[in-house]
């Protein structure tokens, strides 16, 4: 029971690649974009609006319900009036680990490189990619102009290392904490998903 974690300069087709490997797989695909589904029915609305912004997306119908119960109460600090980011990306961890317990997913962004590094059968995968080519995948792909796709290139940049600040990582790039990088200026689609379904075959 496998589990892939894709990691991306965001551009790089993380979230084409990640689905279209799922489903080569049979396995549950989980992007950045579901999480809010899950921790709507775990705990308070509030919390969860704070969670959206915090970390810019949504979270897991995968693993809806399974955030343990004694987090609920500590999710809000009400003398600051906001979320306590240190319990946030607890959760977060708590929920990745329910998701390696179950296997058979691919899980896009949110640092699962880092919170699932621990675990076995989980393959930690980067994705990078030459700049131009990532704003012109998202050209291509959401059919922006190219002035929107450069800014939301960069604007997604920026949040991939707030995000990875809270984590207190500055080594999310480095090949080292994977086990496979692929260069998607590169590589098609295609192949790169046929060396990621070659990584996880033995499992």
């Amino acid at each position: 029971m496998a589990l892939i974690t894709l990691s991306r300069h965001f551009g790089a087709g993380g979230k084409t690649l990640g689905a279209l490997v799922a489903k080569k797989l049979g396995y549950v695909f989980l992007d950045d974009e579901i999480i809010k589904l899950v921790a709507e029915k775990a705990v308070p609305g509030g919390w969860m609006d704070a969670l959206d912004k915090e970390f810019g997306g949504k979270l897991l119908p995968y693993i809806s319900g399974r955030v343990r119960k004694g987090h609920t109460e500590m999710i809000l600090d009400d003398k600051k009036g906001g979320m306590d980011e240190t319990i946030a990306v607890d959760i977060l961890q708590h929920l990745f680990l329910q998701i390696a317990q179950e296997g058979n997913a691919v899980i896009v962004g949110r640092g699962g490189q880092y919170l699932l590094r621990d675990h076995n059968d989980v393959f930690h995968v980067l994705l990078v990619a030459d700049l131009e080519d990532r704003v012109q995948f998202m050209e291509e792909r959401y059919n922006l102009s190219l002035k929107k796709a450069l800014h939301v290139v960069n604007r997604q940049d920026r949040r991939r290392q707030n995000f990875y600040r809270l984590l207190g990582k500055v080594d999310y790039d480095q090949p080292d904490i994977y086990h496979l990088v692929l260069n998607m200026s590169k590589l098609s689609l295609e192949k790169a998903s046929d060396l990621l379904i070659t990584l996880v075959s033995g499992v």
